[in-house]
């Protein structure tokens, strides 16, 4: 690996997944860094199933993104990902045509179109979409509590709105559905946060400013400079972090770790910040 030059530095994240399956499987993972223009990646990724090593097959995701498929047996699997990433300020990437037009449609969890309304009635005189962003994620940020197992698998940006509480994937389909009610581009991103006080994987949300994708994080936990991109799509049914496709399995334990490199940086959640 290349050393790092005086305007890149070099961050460490990984995690440690404990599935155990009871019948075979096909199971995706994505948690691998995604891989990105001037960025360099270190990287060992362990997967054994009944303490047999077994492969990994990389399938190619949005952004960069990687997604690792396994075919495993009943048993034990563990998983073990470590990386070293190296890496200069955040470069803005410009939107595609693909891109805005998925990023403006509703989706299973930002289902837009049901918040057209209230979305148009609080921010839709706002003359520039830099300034509808701004004040979305404000809004998000001050009428939605953070509470730890306060939402499941089926609380979509409705269900956030209308109880004023959830975890980090609820306040980034909110900000999605919300960006997507008054025309502007919005998906979201699985990353690893350092910084995080309880550190685990974090979703935030990327929307188009200027014809560039731009993060922002209602939840304002981490400071974004730090933050390392893993996965992109249209709401956390894109990007998370296993799907079992076929077969059975459940998680048993899921540890994450991510380190900046230096002291953390200050984020005033207000500035425009690129995600690596």
């Amino acid at each position: 690996m290349s050393q790092p030059g005086p305007d890149r530095q070099s961050g460490h994240v990984g995690c440690s997944l404990t599935l155990e399956v009871t019948a075979p499987s096909s199971i995706v993972i994505q948690i691998a860094a995604a891989r990105r223009p001037a960025v360099t990646i270190s990287e060992r990724l362990e997967v054994v199933n009944n303490m047999v090593a077994l492969p990994a097959q990389e399938l190619t995701g949005a952004a960069g993104g990687r997604q690792h498929l396994l075919h495993v047996q009943p048993g034990s699997v563990t998983i073990e990902y470590d990386a070293t990433i190296t890496a200069g300020p955040g470069t803005p990437i410009r939107v595609t045509d693909e891109e805005r037009v998925a990023a403006l449609r509703p989706s299973r969890y930002c289902p837009s179109d049901r918040l057209t309304g209230m979305a148009l009635s609080h921010f839709g005189e706002i003359p520039t979409a830099l300034e509808r962003v701004r004040a979305i994620c404000d809004y998000v940020w001050r009428h939605v509590m953070y509470m730890s197992e306060s939402s499941g698998p089926a609380t979509d940006a409705v269900d956030t709105l209308l109880s004023a509480r959830g975890v980090c994937r609820d306040f980034a389909h909110l900000v999605t559905a919300l960006c997507r009610a008054v025309e502007v581009p919005a998906r979201v991103a699985a990353v690893y946060a350092p910084g995080l006080a309880l550190m685990d994987f974090h979703c935030v949300v990327e929307v188009e400013v200027d014809g560039h994708w731009q993060v922002w994080d209602a939840t304002r936990l981490a400071p974004r400079p730090t933050l390392v991109r893993v996965a992109t799509g249209r709401d956390a049914a894109d990007i998370a972090f296993t799907t079992v496709t076929a077969g059975r399995a459940e998680l048993r334990s899921l540890g994450v770790r991510a380190v900046a490199p230096g002291d953390l940086p200050a984020d005033d959640h207000d500035r425009l910040i690129a995600l690596g």
